[in-house]
């Protein structure tokens, strides 16, 4: 791996200059960049891969919706559709990426979802289309400058933060570590819950060598497993049959195994969609396991229950394991700061 990572070496610096270049230009305003009359929040992170994005935004939702007309904007990975879309009745996992329609599942009554590419275009139309938006969350778009926010929320995992990764193709990060700077608060998240606060005040340390900004640390709290398709057994077996489709499988599964017994993990790639093919495979799984259920995360849930998918999965005993944000210590102080941009600009 080290060697593989030296090999690498001349292309991450060829990298770092392009993301650089273009880091420069719009600092020193030689791209153009748009602004709105409402806060734009983005939550993203310096590496690919997941670190924890989507239960922040449904924090953020949470948190504000009470007082405010909240809309989320992502870009819409895995989806068949292209260009601006607005939620609504009948769109899926195929139409507005997987993140989107767990969103608009568990929040579309409360909060506008949309989906684009290009957000500077796609602000402009939520505000045309839902005139009493009073904040907007913009998902995985800390690379995205072409829209100036409010508040910047950098995420970083614990499990490989990102002032210890190497820049692509060498490591995981999408620009240099300097690009921490841009960001008004760091999370670290993905924490043990039993962190110390000796090791919190040393990562926050080493986060400052690169951003003298806020550090808060959050852990996965996770839910009840919820039962869903066809099947009536409301609660899932002892023995499980783990099924993931995210980036990092590891930390579930070890949560998992503390709870469960896991007899087998079907890991599918991130935002891939699930075809009749992978739940053949899943049946096969539950033939050779014939008393254990089938463990999956939310995201994987909203694609599973695809109509296009009712035959394939017609009697499997599906489960899914929700998740949620919770801070380890001074969670009040970030939500606070959330809600005094909210309310500054307005």
């Amino acid at each position: 791996m080290i060697l593989l990572r030296i090999l690498l070496l001349p292309f991450a610096l060829l990298y770092r200059a392009i993301t650089g270049l273009r880091n420069y230009a719009y600092d020193r305003g030689l791209r153009p960049v748009a602004s709105f009359d409402v806060p734009v929040i983005t939550v993203g992170n310096l590496t690919v891969g997941g670190t924890g994005k989507t239960p922040m935004i449904e924090h953020l939702i949470r948190l504000l919706q009470t007082d405010h007309r909240v809309a989320t904007l992502s870009r819409g990975y895995g989806r068949e559709t292209k260009g601006f879309r607005l939620a609504a009745p009948g769109d899926t996992a195929r139409t507005l990426g997987d993140e989107p329609a767990q969103f608009y599942r568990k929040f579309g009554t409360l909060a506008t979802v949309a989906v684009g590419e290009d957000r500077a275009f796609a602000i402009p139309n939520i505000l045309q289309e839902r005139e009493d938006t009073a904040v907007v969350l913009l998902d995985d778009a800390y690379q995205h400058r072409r829209v100036k926010p409010a508040f910047t929320i950098l995420l970083s995992d614990y499990n490989r933060p990102f002032y210890t990764d190497m820049l692509l193709p060498a490591g995981r990060l999408r620009e240099s570590r300097g690009g921490a700077a841009r960001a008004d608060v760091i999370v670290i998240t993905k924490c043990p819950p039993e962190i110390q606060e000796e090791e919190c005040i040393e990562i926050e340390k080493r986060v400052r060598r690169y951003a003298e900004k806020p550090v808060f640390f959050t852990t996965v709290r996770y839910g009840a497993p919820t039962p869903f398709g066809e099947h009536q057994q409301p609660t899932p077996a002892v023995e499980v049959i783990l099924l993931t489709g995210i980036a990092q499988a590891g930390p579930l599964r070890k949560y998992v195994a503390s709870t469960y017994t896991v007899v087998a993990h079907l890991e599918l790639g991130d935002h891939q969609a699930y075809t009749t093919a992978d739940l053949d495979n899943l049946r096969k799984l539950t033939q050779q396991y014939p008393q254990a259920s089938i463990l999956t995360t939310e995201k994987d849930m909203v694609k599973l229950v695809d109509q296009q998918l009712a035959g394939a999965r017609a009697g499997l005993p599906f489960f899914f394991l929700p998740i949620e944000v919770e801070f380890v210590k001074n969670g009040e102080d970030f939500d606070a700061m959330i809600q005094n941009v909210v309310a500054r600009d307005h």
